[in-house]
Protein backbone atom coordinates (compact mmCIF):
# COMPACT_ATOMS: atom_id res chain seq x y z
CA UNK A 1 0.00 0.00 0.00
CA UNK A 2 1.50 3.16 -1.24
CA UNK A 3 1.52 6.42 1.23
CA UNK A 4 -1.30 8.08 -0.84
CA UNK A 5 -3.25 4.98 -0.19
CA UNK A 6 -2.33 4.80 3.32
CA UNK A 7 -3.24 8.35 4.62
CA UNK A 8 -6.78 7.92 2.84
CA UNK A 9 -7.74 4.92 4.69
CA UNK A 10 -6.52 6.71 8.18
CA UNK A 11 -8.80 9.48 6.95
CA UNK A 12 -11.63 7.45 7.04
CA UNK A 13 -10.97 5.40 9.84
CA UNK A 14 -11.03 8.77 11.69
CA UNK A 15 -14.48 9.62 10.08
CA UNK A 16 -16.05 7.01 11.63
CA UNK A 17 -14.26 7.28 15.39
CA UNK A 18 -14.87 11.18 15.88
CA UNK A 19 -18.46 10.85 14.14
CA UNK A 20 -19.57 8.86 16.89
CA UNK A 21 -17.45 10.98 19.41
CA UNK A 22 -17.98 14.39 18.21
CA UNK A 23 -21.93 14.41 16.98
CA UNK A 24 -21.28 13.38 13.54
CA UNK A 25 -23.90 10.74 11.56
CA UNK A 26 -24.13 8.32 14.54
CA UNK A 27 -24.58 11.23 16.57
CA UNK A 28 -27.25 10.63 19.03
CA UNK A 29 -28.22 14.23 19.57
CA UNK A 30 -31.76 14.74 19.50
CA UNK A 31 -33.69 16.99 16.91
CA UNK A 32 -35.57 18.57 19.53
CA UNK A 33 -33.57 20.31 22.57
CA UNK A 34 -34.37 22.41 25.57
CA UNK A 35 -37.53 24.52 25.24
CA UNK A 36 -37.61 27.86 24.35
CA UNK A 37 -34.68 27.47 22.49
CA UNK A 38 -33.98 27.63 18.52
CA UNK A 39 -33.27 24.17 18.84
CA UNK A 40 -36.50 23.18 19.99
CA UNK A 41 -37.86 23.24 16.24
CA UNK A 42 -38.86 20.33 14.65
CA UNK A 43 -36.45 19.29 12.07
CA UNK A 44 -33.80 21.53 13.20
CA UNK A 45 -31.14 18.64 12.49
CA UNK A 46 -32.29 18.69 9.00
CA UNK A 47 -31.38 22.56 8.60
CA UNK A 48 -28.42 22.69 10.78
CA UNK A 49 -26.67 19.26 10.00
CA UNK A 50 -23.74 17.73 11.05
CA UNK A 51 -21.16 18.64 8.59
CA UNK A 52 -18.06 17.00 8.25
CA UNK A 53 -15.58 16.09 11.45
CA UNK A 54 -13.74 18.70 12.75
CA UNK A 55 -10.28 17.31 11.97
CA UNK A 56 -11.75 16.65 8.27
CA UNK A 57 -13.37 19.95 7.67
CA UNK A 58 -9.93 21.37 5.99
CA UNK A 59 -9.11 18.27 4.04
CA UNK A 60 -9.40 19.53 0.65
CA UNK A 61 -12.00 17.74 -2.02
CA UNK A 62 -13.93 15.99 1.37
CA UNK A 63 -17.97 15.24 1.33
CA UNK A 64 -20.00 12.18 1.56
CA UNK A 65 -22.02 12.92 -1.65
CA UNK A 66 -21.92 10.37 -4.23
CA UNK A 67 -23.66 10.29 -7.77
CA UNK A 68 -24.63 6.81 -9.52
CA UNK A 69 -26.28 5.60 -12.55
CA UNK A 70 -28.95 4.45 -10.49
CA UNK A 71 -28.80 6.44 -7.35
CA UNK A 72 -27.23 9.44 -5.09
CA UNK A 73 -26.84 10.60 -1.75
CA UNK A 74 -26.44 14.60 -1.64
CA UNK A 75 -25.05 15.60 1.45
CA UNK A 76 -25.48 19.48 2.77
CA UNK A 77 -21.79 20.38 2.54
CA UNK A 78 -22.56 19.81 -1.32
CA UNK A 79 -25.55 22.14 -1.59
CA UNK A 80 -24.68 24.84 -3.84
CA UNK A 81 -27.13 27.89 -3.66
CA UNK A 82 -28.01 30.31 -6.02
CA UNK A 83 -30.93 32.49 -6.89
CA UNK A 84 -33.93 31.04 -7.90
CA UNK A 85 -36.00 32.17 -11.16
CA UNK A 86 -39.18 33.89 -10.74
CA UNK A 87 -38.48 34.01 -6.83
CA UNK A 88 -37.42 36.97 -5.18
CA UNK A 89 -34.96 36.83 -2.27
CA UNK A 90 -34.88 33.22 -2.46
CA UNK A 91 -31.94 31.03 -3.08
CA UNK A 92 -32.38 27.75 -3.34
CA UNK A 93 -30.59 24.49 -4.01
CA UNK A 94 -31.31 21.67 -6.87
CA UNK A 95 -30.72 18.65 -5.24
CA UNK A 96 -32.80 15.78 -8.23
CA UNK A 97 -33.54 16.82 -11.72
CA UNK A 98 -33.79 15.22 -15.02
CA UNK A 99 -30.24 15.45 -15.63
CA UNK A 100 -29.72 12.55 -12.74
CA UNK A 101 -32.14 10.65 -14.57
CA UNK A 102 -35.08 11.80 -12.71
CA UNK A 103 -38.57 12.40 -14.20
CA UNK A 104 -39.01 14.75 -11.20
CA UNK A 105 -37.32 18.07 -9.76
CA UNK A 106 -36.51 18.28 -5.96
CA UNK A 107 -35.15 21.69 -4.21
CA UNK A 108 -34.30 23.13 -1.23
CA UNK A 109 -35.75 27.04 -1.08
CA UNK A 110 -34.26 29.30 1.71
CA UNK A 111 -36.65 32.40 1.93
CA UNK A 112 -35.67 35.62 3.14
CA UNK A 113 -37.38 38.25 5.33
CA UNK A 114 -40.04 39.55 2.55
CA UNK A 115 -39.08 36.95 -0.02
CA UNK A 116 -42.27 35.89 -3.03
CA UNK A 117 -42.16 32.39 -4.61
CA UNK A 118 -42.42 32.20 -8.48
CA UNK A 119 -44.91 29.35 -10.15
CA UNK A 120 -43.69 26.22 -11.54
CA UNK A 121 -42.99 25.62 -15.41
CA UNK A 122 -45.98 25.59 -17.45
CA UNK A 123 -48.42 21.95 -16.99
CA UNK A 124 -46.08 21.23 -13.86
CA UNK A 125 -47.79 20.11 -10.30
CA UNK A 126 -45.89 21.53 -7.21
CA UNK A 127 -45.56 19.99 -3.76
CA UNK A 128 -44.14 21.75 -0.68
CA UNK A 129 -43.12 20.95 2.57
CA UNK A 130 -41.99 23.42 5.37
CA UNK A 131 -39.33 22.89 7.25
CA UNK A 132 -38.08 25.37 9.14
CA UNK A 133 -39.96 29.18 9.90
CA UNK A 134 -43.20 29.52 8.07
CA UNK A 135 -45.37 30.93 5.06
CA UNK A 136 -48.26 32.14 3.78
CA UNK A 137 -50.04 30.54 0.61
CA UNK A 138 -52.52 32.55 -1.30
CA UNK A 139 -54.59 31.10 -4.45
CA UNK A 140 -56.09 33.19 -6.94
CA UNK A 141 -59.05 33.97 -5.25
CA UNK A 142 -57.24 34.76 -2.27
CA UNK A 143 -57.49 32.43 -0.13
CA UNK A 144 -54.86 31.93 2.68
CA UNK A 145 -53.07 29.36 4.52
CA UNK A 146 -50.49 29.75 7.03
CA UNK A 147 -48.11 26.90 6.89
CA UNK A 148 -45.79 25.60 9.89
CA UNK A 149 -42.95 23.51 9.85
CA UNK A 150 -44.60 20.23 8.90
CA UNK A 151 -47.41 21.44 6.68
CA UNK A 152 -47.55 21.01 3.49
CA UNK A 153 -49.37 21.66 0.54
CA UNK A 154 -50.18 20.38 -3.01
CA UNK A 155 -50.48 22.46 -6.18
CA UNK A 156 -52.36 21.09 -9.43
CA UNK A 157 -51.07 22.18 -12.66
CA UNK A 158 -51.29 25.73 -14.10
CA UNK A 159 -52.88 26.82 -10.58
CA UNK A 160 -52.17 30.29 -9.90
CA UNK A 161 -50.66 30.83 -6.21
CA UNK A 162 -47.78 32.46 -4.36
CA UNK A 163 -45.86 31.70 -1.16
CA UNK A 164 -44.79 34.74 0.93
CA UNK A 165 -42.33 35.06 4.16
CA UNK A 166 -42.26 37.54 6.26
CA UNK A 167 -39.46 36.19 8.16
CA UNK A 168 -37.65 33.40 6.84
CA UNK A 169 -38.26 30.06 6.08
CA UNK A 170 -36.95 26.89 4.80
CA UNK A 171 -39.10 24.50 2.32
CA UNK A 172 -38.66 21.59 0.23
CA UNK A 173 -40.21 21.48 -3.08
CA UNK A 174 -41.29 18.91 -5.51
CA UNK A 175 -41.79 19.64 -9.49
CA UNK A 176 -42.98 17.01 -12.23
CA UNK A 177 -45.04 17.07 -15.34
CA UNK A 178 -47.88 14.86 -14.51
CA UNK A 179 -49.38 11.97 -16.07
CA UNK A 180 -52.67 12.71 -16.09
CA UNK A 181 -55.96 11.08 -16.45
CA UNK A 182 -58.79 12.64 -18.60
CA UNK A 183 -61.14 14.30 -16.95
CA UNK A 184 -60.66 13.31 -13.61
CA UNK A 185 -58.95 17.63 -12.25
CA UNK A 186 -56.81 17.52 -8.97
CA UNK A 187 -57.45 19.64 -6.11
CA UNK A 188 -55.46 22.24 -4.33
CA UNK A 189 -54.33 20.69 -0.66
CA UNK A 190 -53.33 21.78 2.10
CA UNK A 191 -52.42 19.90 5.66
CA UNK A 192 -49.98 19.02 8.25
CA UNK A 193 -48.00 15.81 9.17
CA UNK A 194 -49.54 15.33 12.65
CA UNK A 195 -53.27 14.98 10.72
CA UNK A 196 -52.82 12.43 8.73
CA UNK A 197 -53.89 8.94 10.45
CA UNK A 198 -51.02 6.00 10.71
CA UNK A 199 -51.77 3.69 7.96
CA UNK A 200 -51.38 -0.07 8.40
CA UNK A 201 -47.64 -1.53 7.26
CA UNK A 202 -48.08 -5.47 7.18
CA UNK A 203 -44.73 -7.54 7.95
CA UNK A 204 -43.22 -3.70 9.01
CA UNK A 205 -42.81 -1.99 11.83
CA UNK A 206 -42.16 1.41 10.77
CA UNK A 207 -45.21 4.29 11.10
CA UNK A 208 -46.08 5.33 7.71
CA UNK A 209 -48.67 8.46 6.93
CA UNK A 210 -49.33 10.02 3.40
CA UNK A 211 -49.72 13.39 2.75
CA UNK A 212 -51.59 12.97 -1.04
CA UNK A 213 -54.42 11.13 -1.40
CA UNK A 214 -54.24 7.70 -3.02
CA UNK A 215 -56.78 8.19 -5.29
CA UNK A 216 -56.33 7.39 -9.03
CA UNK A 217 -55.95 11.26 -9.73
CA UNK A 218 -52.72 11.54 -8.04
CA UNK A 219 -49.63 10.59 -9.72
CA UNK A 220 -47.23 10.66 -6.49
CA UNK A 221 -47.72 10.88 -3.70
CA UNK A 222 -45.28 11.79 0.03
CA UNK A 223 -44.89 9.78 2.53
CA UNK A 224 -43.68 10.08 5.99
CA UNK A 225 -42.17 7.33 7.67
CA UNK A 226 -40.79 6.85 10.64
CA UNK A 227 -38.53 4.24 12.83
CA UNK A 228 -37.68 4.05 16.04
CA UNK A 229 -33.94 2.99 16.81
CA UNK A 230 -32.64 -0.28 15.68
CA UNK A 231 -35.71 -0.99 13.10
CA UNK A 232 -35.65 -1.52 9.71
CA UNK A 233 -36.97 -2.25 6.75
CA UNK A 234 -38.12 -5.79 6.70
CA UNK A 235 -38.08 -6.02 2.44
CA UNK A 236 -35.20 -5.11 0.43
CA UNK A 237 -37.26 -3.43 -2.03
CA UNK A 238 -36.73 -3.53 -6.01
CA UNK A 239 -38.99 -1.66 -7.73
CA UNK A 240 -40.30 0.45 -11.18
CA UNK A 241 -41.06 3.44 -8.82
CA UNK A 242 -38.77 6.59 -8.49
CA UNK A 243 -37.96 7.86 -4.67
CA UNK A 244 -36.35 11.52 -3.61
CA UNK A 245 -36.10 11.37 -0.04
CA UNK A 246 -35.21 14.06 2.52
CA UNK A 247 -34.12 12.47 6.06
CA UNK A 248 -35.67 14.89 8.24
CA UNK A 249 -34.40 13.47 11.41
CA UNK A 250 -32.45 10.98 12.78
CA UNK A 251 -29.53 8.64 11.44
CA UNK A 252 -29.11 5.40 10.20
CA UNK A 253 -27.86 3.42 7.84
CA UNK A 254 -28.96 3.24 3.84
CA UNK A 255 -28.25 0.57 1.24
CA UNK A 256 -28.63 1.46 -2.49
CA UNK A 257 -27.49 -1.13 -5.05
CA UNK A 258 -23.98 -2.45 -3.32
CA UNK A 259 -23.35 0.13 -1.12
CA UNK A 260 -23.92 0.92 2.55
CA UNK A 261 -23.80 4.22 3.29
CA UNK A 262 -24.70 6.57 6.63
CA UNK A 263 -27.19 9.20 6.59
CA UNK A 264 -28.25 11.64 8.92
CA UNK A 265 -30.85 14.27 9.14
CA UNK A 266 -30.26 16.81 6.21
CA UNK A 267 -29.63 14.14 3.87
CA UNK A 268 -31.09 13.66 0.38
CA UNK A 269 -31.23 10.57 -1.43
CA UNK A 270 -32.58 10.11 -4.87
CA UNK A 271 -33.39 6.42 -6.25
CA UNK A 272 -33.79 5.29 -10.11
CA UNK A 273 -35.89 2.30 -10.84
CA UNK A 274 -35.38 -0.90 -9.75
CA UNK A 275 -32.25 -0.03 -7.53
CA UNK A 276 -31.92 -2.26 -4.01
CA UNK A 277 -32.72 -0.19 -1.23
CA UNK A 278 -33.06 -0.14 2.44
CA UNK A 279 -32.97 1.22 5.15
CA UNK A 280 -31.88 0.88 9.31
CA UNK A 281 -32.63 3.32 11.95
CA UNK A 282 -28.93 3.72 14.18
CA UNK A 283 -28.60 6.28 17.31
CA UNK A 284 -30.77 6.96 20.48
CA UNK A 285 -33.67 9.40 18.52
CA UNK A 286 -36.60 8.46 15.83
CA UNK A 287 -35.60 8.71 12.06
CA UNK A 288 -37.76 10.37 10.28
CA UNK A 289 -38.12 10.85 6.20
CA UNK A 290 -39.93 11.92 4.02
CA UNK A 291 -40.30 10.45 0.34
CA UNK A 292 -41.73 11.26 -3.03
CA UNK A 293 -43.25 8.29 -4.97
CA UNK A 294 -44.66 8.12 -8.34
CA UNK A 295 -47.99 5.73 -8.21
CA UNK A 296 -50.40 5.25 -9.76
CA UNK A 297 -49.71 4.86 -13.41
CA UNK A 298 -48.89 1.98 -15.46
CA UNK A 299 -45.15 2.06 -16.18
CA UNK A 300 -46.16 1.88 -20.47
Amino acid sequence: MNQASLLILTALTGLITSAVAEGGFCSAAPSIIHSGSETNQLYWKATNPTLSPSHLQDLPGFTRSVFKRDHALITPESHVFSHLPEWTLTSGAYLITPAMGSHFVMYIAKMEENSLSGLPPYDAERFIFVVQGAVTLTNISGTTHKLMVDSYAYLPPNFHHSIRCDASATLVVFERRPSSLDNIPNEQIVGSTDQQPLLETPGEVFQLRKLIPTSLSYDFNIHIMDFQPGEYLNVKEVHYNQHGLLLLEGQGIYRLGDSWYPVQAGDVIWMAPFVPQWYAALGKTRSRYLLYKDVNRNPL
